[in-house]
């Protein structure tokens, strides 16, 4: 599973969900398809893939300030 961060702070990209806090990180399933949407949107400068492992959680936890307990997912297509 991947997600996508902005390359200069690591924050994730997240979907806004009413009454969802915090905000879902938006999953890939695969690195290939986490790139692919990338490329459509232009944002290969700003954006890259990560793997989701317990080390990049805690990586996702630091740049979003919550703990890593708090993080939920909803995988893309939704």
């Amino acid at each position: 599973m991947y997600a996508i961060v902005y390359k200069a702070d690591g924050f994730p990209v997240c979907r806004q969900i009413p009454g969802v806090t915090p905000d879902p990180v938006v999953t890939w399933s695969s690195e290939d398809a986490a790139k692919t949407f990338i490329s459509a949107k232009g944002g290969e400068g700003e954006y890259q893939p990560l793997q989701l492992t317990d080390d990049a959680m805690d990586g996702l936890a630091r740049a979003r300030g919550c703990p890593v307990e708090s993080i939920t997912f909803d995988p893309y297509p939704g």
